[in-house]
């Protein structure tokens, strides 16, 4: 049996009725290889006049990487990086020592009906890291790595799988695959990482001998190959790699080992010294309960 763990996620609003599914962190585990938070969004049709925007926030201590199945969005941020994120792309935001970033509808979908679906993950940063500058990347689809296996199409979106190199750069060994499964499609997927979980965002999957539901992430045994195959047309996404050098605390959009590093963050964004998006007076205020950990 490949699977060692289930994550289901629950269901989280985010506002206006913008509702995700949030499979990490979860009561089984905190993390997956560096992945802290995975957060899968949609399907959802966005009617004219629908505001799903999300305005000016601050992170510290960690990598924000948005994969988009559907949909578009401005990504903007304090480093002045204005990028329109659209469907196979890899968005990477490196918040290290400290980035404010917003998330908005583009101008020319505000009158348009149209589906929004994607998934938006943090990376933790090594310890060495934390206090890194932040920067921003960007990488279209057509420059991520693309493999046909079969009735499976393999696109490497980050870091190193079945061969090929995604050219995003990370702070720590990190896999993220995404695979388009025709019905009927199986794939063996091998040892990629340290640790390797599998989420399939369309339909049910069979690993192994196994049935697990679409919206599950499996923590799959990362020793050994692993037999996928999609009972309907699906998407899945491998992520993985090695985990986090340490204990990593969350509260609310920061990421650190230090507690006293996530209290800083909370008075810097209080007082509204973290940096500021051009040109948007907005801003997502710090929650009321402040953290205990």
């Amino acid at each position: 049996m490949s699977v060692v763990t289930e994550i289901r996620g629950h269901e989280k609003d985010l506002g206006g009725g913008f509702r995700v599914n949030r499979l990490l962190p979860s009561l089984a585990r905190q993390s997956v290889g560096p992945f802290v938070f995975f957060d899968h969004f949609g399907p959802v049709t966005v009617e004219p006049g629908s505001n799903f925007d999300v305005r000016p926030h601050p992170h510290i201590g960690l990598a924000t990487v948005t994969f988009l199945f559907a949909g578009a969005m401005m990504h903007r941020d304090s480093l002045g990086n204005s990028r329109r994120i659209e469907p196979g792309a890899i968005n990477w935001m490196n918040a290290g020592r400290g980035i404010v970033h917003s998330e908005r509808t583009p101008e020319d979908l505000r009158g348009e009906r149209y589906v929004t679906h994607g998934l938006q993950l943090w990376v933790a940063l090594p310890r060495a890291a934390e206090e890194s500058e932040p920067t921003f990347t960007h990488t279209p689809a057509a420059e991520l790595p693309l493999i046909s296996e079969g009735d499976t199409e393999i696109r490497v979106l980050v870091g190193e799988a079945f061969g090929r190199r995604s050219p995003v750069a990370t702070a720590s060994p990190t896999v993220y695959v995404s695979l388009k499964m025709a019905a009927g499609a199986a794939l063996t997927v091998p040892a990629l990482a340290n640790q390797l979980a599998a989420y399939s965002v369309d339909a049910d999957i069979a690993i192994d001998d196994r049935t697990v539901g679409r919206g599950v992430l499996a923590v799959l045994d990362a020793e050994r190959p692993t037999r996928l195959r999609a009972l309907a047309p699906t998407h899945v996404v491998l992520i993985g790699g090695d985990p986090p050098d340490g204990r990593r605390l969350m509260w609310w959009n920061f990421v650190s080992s230090r507690k006293e590093r996530i209290l800083e963050a909370a008075s810097a964004w209080e007082a509204q010294a973290m940096g500021r998006v051009e040109g948007d007076a907005e801003f997502i205020p710090l929650p009321e309960k402040r953290p205990e950990l």
